[in-house]
């Protein structure tokens, strides 16, 4: 949302706040709840979005907020359009706006956050040049074959409206979700291709930020590991990973969404139980060398996709570094001083 939207919402709001006889009572709250109020914590308001003062006057001031809100301007009404974007379900929803990106410098020094929302809108990216932190995982069972996930899944269309939709246990954002005759796929970006073990990003939390050791990326994708495929923390303890190396990239995946990406490498060998969470991966695998090679040589052909990350890893570095993990030489591979720069 523009600054110039930001400022008539505020001030429209100041205003009415003016108007009211009522005692003004500061509260923590949103200005309203609605399946969009997410927008309002992730928007640059001329105040801390999260002490934005509702000022309890009465229902009637807040409905009135609400209206002005609704109504400011043509650009409003498109923004909250926006977020009820039919390329996404209630759970990628939530997430994209929740989630907070660690925003960097192309020498991966932390210069802010943003929503996911924002970070993986070509629009932004190419505007405004934004920069996230994310992580590769690798992950090589005991026979030192590699596992890869299918990302996402085509989710059942939804026909009976809101009956269907609670059916599904789809609470938040039920009424939006069940205007829509048929859900598209969970993945916001790059749906339905093949890639590595676990690809994500660290978020902006005390324990993701950790910079010692790579503490913060590590948590991270022990976090999403979990999430994503249902392996327990203690299968994956964060002190197995090993840092390869990072890249930086930055890949349109349909027009509207991409990556623009500061990606961390990392490799870990072990042997894992897996739970698969439906809502994020379609299907996984484990595969050797050449399996791989002919995974590749399909998608060649376009007859499978693979995410443009993975293709740049296992163009540049991912061979060579297969043969290291079975000869338990890894650790000659790491080089984290460099930030290499790939298309």
């Amino acid at each position: 949302m523009s600054a110039a939207i930001n400022t008539v919402i505020f001030a429209t709001t100041t205003k009415l706040i003016a108007k009211s006889t009522a005692p003004l009572k500061p509260c923590n709250r949103f200005l309203f709840n609605s399946p969009s109020s997410s927008l309002i914590k992730t928007t640059s308001f001329p105040i801390s979005a999260t002490t934005i003062p509702c000022y309890n006057s009465g229902i009637g001031l807040n409905r009135s907020i609400f209206r002005a809100f609704s109504s400011s301007s043509s650009a409003v009404n498109n923004t909250m359009a926006d977020v009820s974007d039919s390329s996404m379900d209630a759970v990628q929803r939530r997430l994209m706006f929740e989630d907070e990106c660690i925003l960097v410098d192309e020498n991966d020094n932390v210069v802010g956050h943003d929503s996911k929302y924002n970070c993986h809108l070509m629009e932004k990216i190419e505007s405004e040049n934004l920069l996230h932190r994310a992580f590769s995982v690798f992950l090589f069972n005991p026979k030192y074959e590699l596992l890869l996930q299918n990302v996402g899944k085509e989710p059942p269309p939804i026909n009976n409206g809101v009956k269907e939709c609670h059916k599904q246990k789809i609470t938040e954002y039920c009424s939006l979700v069940s205007q829509k005759k048929q859900r598209s796929a969970t993945k916001v970006t790059f749906p339905l291709v093949w890639t590595n073990a676990c690809c994500s990003h660290p978020l902006y939390r005390e324990s993701e930020l950790i910079e010692e050791n790579y503490l913060g990326v590590r948590n991270a994708a022990q976090r999403k590991l979990l999430d994503e495929l249902g392996i327990p923390a203690e299968d994956v303890p964060v002190d197995e990973f090993t840092p390869l190396g990072r890249i930086l990239y930055k890949a349109p995946s349909d027009g509207k969404w991409g990556e623009h990406e500061l990606d961390y490498l990392l490799f870990i060998v072990r042997d894992v139980k897996m739970h698969p969470n439906p809502d994020e991966v379609a299907d996984v695998k484990y595969v050797n060398r050449e399996e791989l090679k002919d995974l590749v040589k399909k998608a060649d052909a376009g007859e499978v996709k693979l995410s443009p990350w993975f293709r740049l890893v296992v163009d540049n570095f991912l061979f060579k570094w297969w043969d290291q993990v079975e000869q338990g030489t890894l650790q000659e591979a790491v080089d984290m001083k460099t930030i290499h720069k790939l298309t």
